[in-house]
């Protein structure tokens, strides 16, 4: 039986930041939450990821997919190993050791290491690679007959040891029992034990130690840096932008699109330049993206345009057009062929077949039928100070402009309110509802206000 333990105890000093390395985001998830998905995917059972700095944030991250263990201070990868292994259960005879930083591991090369050990493999299996600039990363030390002699990390190493590019990715799969046996006695180097020094003490002992090398240096880095996140994010958005493009849609400019691994678009679609697709969005097809659109968590039906806009886990269904410059927020639902123009703001709104609110208007909580006319400037004003409520305008209403709708509040269908009315009483089924002040005129006024003030002077 084969576990795996994902170290993720780091702080990560060189990311300069107050969260712990493994919570920063690649891709819209957090380092760690690639690397556990990874883990799933293999079917690997148990799973431990120890933690150490911002413990508890990591913890919460991991959740129920793996067990934690936490490593007081800074005592190194071997310390932190040697913590998880006390937890496996006795069936457990190999353990496939990650790091949590290091979330670009292809499926494939994890595959290969569990292989070799189904092969009779009874020894570790550690990845290699090598890199145009190792810095950072503990170098591969073999002897005359190209097998690994040991693994020495930078910081020790001599002015020849760090000409070499094949370098140790910190991931590797090990016995067991034959760990157990070394990572206790393993040398301190500042009070930290180097799960590294472990290879040479497996061969000791007559373990053999085989190493595999990644074909792909960028795919099994890990991410100590800012800009190393950067280079990670920009080989994600990559290889995203090259599938989707493979598979039909169109990219106008793939070096300022921004798309998230798990977007799923549909043919003939066409995304313009400066676009955020994030999440878990699915758009349909012969739909037209932006430019500058953000969209998250959304679905999006066939030939939906969507403009400079913002749309939130919201739905919307084929045929609607949105923008520019509107904001769909959480729980918006859009049915075929509603038109939501230039400065809307909807939040949990539900807007029914065909119908339109074209400038400048929030609507929030409200249930909206279909073919309704919002006027420019319509407020919902849904919220008392405590408590939200709920707005409905029937099918075929007109709301006019500049309408305040004070919720709880019903329109009824077919019903008109005119523009600048505040209505905060139901409107009756093809009801004409007027709430505003009737208009005066004083002739001459203005006229004589412009005297007044001459004869001041």
């Amino acid at each position: 039986m084969t576990g795996a333990v994902i170290l993720a105890a780091g702080q990560g000093t060189r990311m300069r930041s107050h969260r712990a390395k493994v919570l920063h985001e690649l891709a819209g998830r957090p380092l760690l939450d690639h690397v556990l998905g990874r883990v799933s995917a293999l079917s690997l059972s148990p799973v431990v990821v120890v933690t150490g700095f911002d413990a508890e944030r990591v913890e919460t991250l991991v959740g129920s997919r793996a067990a934690t263990v936490r490593q007081p201070g800074v005592l190194g990868t071997g310390d932190a190993v040697r913590r998880a292994l006390v937890t496996l259960p006795p069936d457990v005879v190999r353990v496939l050791v990650l790091y949590g930083d290091g979330p670009l591991v292809p499926e494939t090369l994890l595959q290969s290491l569990l292989d070799r050990a189904e092969t009779g493999h009874t020894g570790a299996v550690l990845v290699t690679a090598v890199m145009s600039d190792p810095t950072g990363y503990g170098r591969i030390i073999r002897d005359n007959a190209g097998r690994l002699a040991s693994i020495v990390e930078e910081k020790e190493a001599g002015v020849e040891e760090r000409q070499i590019r094949e370098i140790n990715t910190g991931i590797g799969l090990w016995p067991r029992s034959a760990l157990e046996q070394v990572l206790p006695s393993l040398p301190f180097h500042g009070g930290e034990q180097y799960l590294t020094d472990a290879a040479a003490a497996l061969l000791a002992t007559g373990v053999p130690v085989d190493t595999v090398e990644a074909a792909d240096p960028d795919r099994v880095m890990g991410i100590n840096t800012r800009e190393e996140l950067a280079r990670a994010e920009a080989l994600v958005r990559r290889e995203t932008n090259a599938r989707l493009m493979a598979s039909g849609v169109t990219l106008l400019d793939p070096a300022t699109t921004y798309i998230d691994p798990e977007v799923q678009i549909g043919m003939d679609t066409v995304v313009l330049p400066m676009t955020t697709i994030r999440g878990r969005t699915v758009i349909g097809e012969n739909a037209r993206i932006g430019p500058m659109a953000t969209i998250v968590d959304s679905e999006l039906g066939d030939q939906v345009v969507v403009g400079p806009s913002t749309v939130e886990s919201s739905r919307l269904m084929a045929h609607v057009v949105v923008g520019p410059y509107s904001h769909l927020r959480a729980g918006t639902y859009l049915e075929r062929d509603v038109h939501i123009g230039n400065y809307v703001e909807l939040k949990n709104a539900r807007v029914g077949l065909g119908s339109k609110a074209g400038h400048h208007c929030y609507l929030g909580d409200v249930t909206i039928g279909s073919h309704v006319n919002i006027g420019a400037g319509t407020v919902i004003v849904n919220y008392d100070g405590v408590h939200k409520h709920p707005t409905f305008i029937g099918d075929d209403a007109f709301i006019g402009c500049n309408v305040n709708l004070v919720a709880p509040v019903e329109v009824g269908r077919g019903a008109y309110v005119a523009a600048g009315s505040t209505v905060d009483r139901a409107v009756p089924a093809d009801a004409l509802a007027i709430a505003r002040a009737r208009q005066e005129i004083k002739s001459d006024w203005a006229r004589a206000r412009r005297e007044s003030q001459t004869t001041r002077k």
